[in-house]
């Protein structure tokens, strides 16, 4: 049996019109045209599909079981068309983020939530990149953006830059260190970092400084959240280096100092990986654009 989608549409158009004329009318087909393709439905369903006879025109039984399967396939057959037609005009879509940054949750939040107010048909959704390869995940399609400082030459993939930022280190205002202008590479000896829970290649202080440096801390204490760990750096347990974004309200407590890495600071970038062909998609383009905005209102703060 091969039943289409145009025969449950003839078979609901009968049964809400009552007859064959005014059905033929809501089809936009001549009566002729829809009596010959009744005959062809009951072919390939190999019953009889209406009670012939009867006014106004009836569903056998085998004609009812057809008309409840057409009225829960076609609104969802119905919808399917609008999803598609929201695809093909931007409207609608699939935006599933990965970040290879453990401090971007804090900065990505906001930049979030003024995107769903322009896109709520977009569904979102965070993973953190950290847990699982974030880049080949994007290429099999798995995510859709990741926010890394890494980029790389991968065919199909644009880096779009974000925002520049630098990588600031953090102590108590108590601390020996507080009286230097700005932190040398072996400052470091000696010291308890605190860092996120992440490998250290990761890190921006290991990568850029104490890894070539062949600098190693006293010890490492890992932290999950930022604000635990500005409250064990304030209680001089340890120092951190953080993205400059983070600490934008630390400079204005006398519980802590930030200084610059090295007298020539820092700098590092972050990009949003896309695939190339998503960029065409305005809702792509505005995610990269209030991304980029959000965090330059944070580092003018």
């Amino acid at each position: 049996m091969h039943i289409e989608f145009r025969h449950l549409r003839t078979i609901k158009a009968i049964h809400e019109a009552g007859g064959l004329a005014r059905a033929a009318d809501i089809l936009n087909i001549t009566q002729s045209a829809l009596s010959h393709q009744i005959k062809g439905i009951e072919d390939q369903a190999g019953v009889e599909l209406f009670v012939r006879r009867s006014k106004p025109l009836k569903l056998s039984a085998a004609g009812l079981r057809l008309l409840r399967a057409a009225e829960r396939i076609l609104p969802e057959i119905d919808l399917l068309q609008e999803e598609f037609s929201g695809i093909r005009k931007g409207h609608v879509g699939r935006m599933h983020i990965a970040i290879e940054c453990h401090a971007c949750f804090e900065w990505l939040f906001p930049v979030l939530e003024r995107f769903r107010k322009g896109w709520g048909e977009v569904d979102v959704d965070i993973r953190p990149g950290l847990a699982f390869d974030a880049l080949p995940a994007l290429l099999k399609e798995e995510v859709d953006l990741v926010v890394s400082s890494d980029p790389e030459d991968l065919p199909g993939v644009t880096f779009v830059p974000l925002f520049d930022y630098r990588p600031v280190f953090v102590a108590s205002s108590q601390h020996p260190l507080a009286a230097k202008p700005f932190i040398e590479v072996e400052d470091f000896r000696g010291q308890t970092l605190i860092t996120y829970p992440v490998d250290r290649a990761r890190l921006d202080i290991f990568n850029q400084l104490l890894t070539p440096a062949k600098v190693e801390p006293a010890a490492i204490r890992q932290v999950e959240l930022t604000a635990v760990i500005l409250l064990l750096v304030a209680s001089n347990r340890g120092i951190s280096v953080l993205p400059d974004w983070v600490v934008r309200e630390v400079k204005y407590s006398s519980d802590y100092i930030t200084r610059p890495l090295t007298a020539d600071p820092i700098t590092r970038r972050l990009y949003a990986a896309v695939r190339t062909d998503d960029l065409k998609k305005p809702f792509v383009a505005d995610l990269i654009q209030f991304a980029g905005e959000e965090a330059r209102r944070l580092q003018s703060v």
